[in-house]
């Protein structure tokens, strides 16, 4: 008897949420909290940070994993990811810990894979809102997608969003191997490379005080094209 579309729902606890963090500590308990109210178990990758995010992510109720120097958020993402396989997590969703991301999003993308039998659902910020997004880094992005459909052949709209969930076989599709901004670029080869089927999700991204003084600027988007060359060197 095939089951009903609410059966083959995963349930919060099934999802495991992977946080990497450099020099996050004054939002990362946040961003845990509220990942942990929606009922998610939340792995943080301490990507070697110098203040107190793993203390204040442990207070905050994550599982915390370190490295002990700083390799990068594709290192930290892909210690997650491995983590969480080895938990036997039904799902994996990938966050960003400066808080930019809305916890209510997670459920739209696990939604994704399993209404649409998917194994990747990606989010997309220019299906959904991106307020206060700088404009050249707006068109920088638009750029980047337009490159990545090309070489790709992915019909995505958005490409540098470090929000994504995925199944099982999804992960275990995913070996990233470059550690700087080039992983982005190298996760959606990879998932054009596996030819697992992938749909795209409305989510917001949050451009705060805090996270543009973190990095979103003119250098971080002059980062973005470094990474998609970064990419065509790696093929």
């Amino acid at each position: 008897m095939r089951k009903s579309q609410k059966e083959q729902m995963v349930s919060p606890a099934q999802v495991y949420v992977v946080v990497p963090a450099y020099n996050e500590g004054p939002v990362i308990g946040r961003v845990v909290a509220d990942v942990r109210r929606a009922g998610h178990t939340a792995v943080v990758v301490d990507d070697g940070s110098s203040d107190a995010t793993a203390q204040a992510a442990c207070v905050a109720g994550a599982i915390v994993i370190k490295h002990p120097f700083n390799l990068g958020q594709g290192a930290a993402l892909q210690t997650g990811i491995d983590y969480a396989l080895a938990q036997r997590a039904e799902v994996i969703v990938t966050f960003d810990a400066d808080g930019q991301h809305r916890v209510s999003d997670i459920s739209r993308l696990t939604e994704a894979l399993m209404q649409e039998r998917a194994e990747f659902a990606l989010g997309s910020r220019f299906l959904g809102q991106a307020p206060n997004v700088p404009p050249l880094r707006r068109l920088l992005l638009r750029a980047a997608t337009a490159f990545t459909r090309l070489t790709t052949g992915l019909q995505v709209t958005d490409t540098h969003n470090g929000l994504r969930a995925m199944t099982r076989r999804g992960a275990a599709a995913i070996k990233l191997r470059q550690n700087r901004m080039a992983h982005a670029s190298e996760w959606l080869a990879q998932i054009a490379a596996s030819r697992l089927r992938y749909v795209e999700r409305p989510v917001t991204i949050e451009y705060t005080a805090y996270s543009l003084a973190k990095g979103q600027r003119l250098g971080d988007a002059l980062l973005i094209l470094l990474d998609l060359f970064a990419r065509r060197l790696y093929r």
